[in-house]
């Protein structure tokens, strides 16, 4: 048993590189001038069934009038291979009024296919992705900086149990102005299913950093306005970085 215990810590170790690394940026969700909600991405090394993985865990809540008004409070989580940045494991907590939905999502692509706690089994397209994973998913596997304005790829994209595709497109090149300093970053145009809160269905911007592939900054075009993310702080296993 000790031994089985001391292999499992040394595989642990050995995949992180000795060390794992946190990485975590908060956000304020704003409506126009008014704050309406907070949202959190963490990203973490980690292993899952004995290989090297990276754990993204996005936390979006209201706060304040609107948590009066609605309250949400919804956690994203997804486990993606840390060399082909391919979903492994999703977990989807919602919490929105007095909406409720759980689920967990297993990935299989040696043979295309996932198992959904909530509608079993089945087969599914090649290398499908999640709602989260799909834009990390594209900046690592594209060489984004070669790309011109309007290029782009689409892939088969998992929601809320549902499959559909995702666009996501490259625009250009911007210095962003952010709390923590001036950015470097890839402008994206995911086009996703407008449904009833989008005005339109590629009304969505991601800046995400040129350097550390994260996002600093989205924009929505919503049906009731503008909702913009604007990054307010930004760590590395605890310490607070600034860019500029």
């Amino acid at each position: 048993m000790k031994q089985k215990l001391l292999i499992a810590f040394l595989i642990f170790f050995l995949a992180q590189g000795v060390s794992a690394k946190e990485e975590r940026i908060r956000f304020n969700l704003k409506f126009g001038l008014f704050k309406g909600g907070e949202a959190e991405l963490t990203v973490t090394d980690t292993v899952y069934e004995g290989r090297p993985a990276i754990h993204y865990h996005v936390l979006g809540r209201t706060t304040g009038l609107a948590e009066k008004l609605y309250g949400v409070y919804d956690i994203y989580e997804t486990t993606v291979d840390a060399e082909t940045h391919l979903p492994l494991k999703t977990i989807r907590s919602v919490k929105e009024g007095n909406y409720r939905r759980y689920n967990e999502t297993f990935f299989f692509h040696d043979n295309d296919s996932i198992f959904s706690q909530r509608s079993g089994g089945r087969k599914v397209p090649e290398n499908l992705v999640d709602i989260i994973s799909v834009f990390f998913y594209f900046v690592h596997s594209q060489d984004v900086g070669k790309m011109v304005s309007g290029d782009g790829v689409t892939y088969p994209t998992i929601n809320a149990d549902k499959i559909s595709d995702v666009s996501v497109r490259y625009l250009r090149e911007e210095v962003v102005e952010t709390d923590i300093g001036k950015v470097d970053c890839y402008v994206l145009n995911p086009a996703v299913e407008k449904g009833k809160v989008l005005e339109r269905s590629d009304g969505i911007r991601f800046y995400m950093s040129k350097e550390k592939k994260l996002p600093v900054y989205i924009t929505f075009e919503m049906k009731v306005g503008a909702l913009k993310a604007v990054i307010r702080s930004y760590e590395i296993d605890g310490v607070e970085q600034i860019t500029d």
